[in-house]
Order: C-alpha cells, then sequence, then structure tokens
C-alpha cells in the first residue's frame, strides 16, 4: 500500500463562498516583482564611457591663455569653445564643443559667458577658436 492512497481518490474541494481565481488574476499577482530592481540601469551606467581631466603642459597652458585674452578682449564675438564637462556620477568626464557669442568674461569667477547665458568655466576649458 502507498503512501498517500486513503486519499488519492478523494474527491476535489471547491468553495461556494469564495469563487475561484481566473489564470489571469493569479497571474498578474506575481507581475510586478523583479528580483533585480534597477540592475539594467546599473549595468548601463557602468558601461557608459568618460574621459579623464585633461591635464596642460607649459606650452599648452601658454597658448590657451593668449587665445582667451583675444576672446576677452573682443565681447561679442563668435568663438567656439572646445572645454571638458565632469561627469555627475562618475569620475571623469566628456568634452564638449560649444559655440556662441561672448558676452562676458567674468574674470572674478573664473568663466566666460555667452550669449545664450551658457556659462564655461576657465579651468575646463581646452581650446578655443575666434
Amino acid at each position: 500500500m502507498g503512501k498517500y492512497d486513503d486519499i488519492i481518490n478523494m474527491p476535489v474541494h471547491f468553495s461556494v463562498v469564495h469563487p475561484r481565481m481566473s489564470v489571469a488574476d493569479r497571474a498578474a499577482q506575481f507581475a510586478s516583482f523583479a528580483a533585480l530592481d534597477g540592475h539594467s540601469e546599473a549595468v548601463a551606467e557602468e558601461g557608459r564611457l568618460t574621459c579623464e581631466r585633461p591635464v596642460f603642459d607649459e606650452d599648452k597652458a601658454a597658448a590657451l591663455d593668449e587665445k582667451l585674452q583675444k576672446a576677452i578682449s573682443s565681447p561679442g564675438r563668435e568663438i567656439k569653445v572646445t572645454c571638458f564637462i565632469p561627469d555627475d556620477k562618475k569620475q571623469g568626464g566628456a568634452y564638449v564643443t560649444i559655440c556662441g557669442a561672448l558676452r562676458i568674461a567674468d574674470e572674478y569667477e573664473g568663466k566666460l559667458i555667452l550669449s545664450d547665458k551658457t556659462e564655461i568655466s576657465f579651468k575646463n576649458i581646452w581650446d578655443i577658436e575666434l
């Protein structure tokens, strides 16, 4: 005689008070469960590449300072600035080229302000084309 022979042929009990749940409703109970919530976002962030902050040698710094002085001396002139934008989430950042008319050079704050109110810090400037 087997372990469950006494109950194997008994009828199945269905409640009269509680109706049977549909298969779709049963599946919906578990649909919102995500064991690795945020995992794909973390993988995408880790795979995003950043560049290192530039390091100037003396010649490059002198040439950049000369270009910066020419740009400052002629406000309203169209300039093309290649600058380093630090990343908010990771070490490093990205190089971005911004074009616009120079509105003012705030030497106290150490930044260029373009006519569209874009602010570029002197320490992040890599190159300037006049």
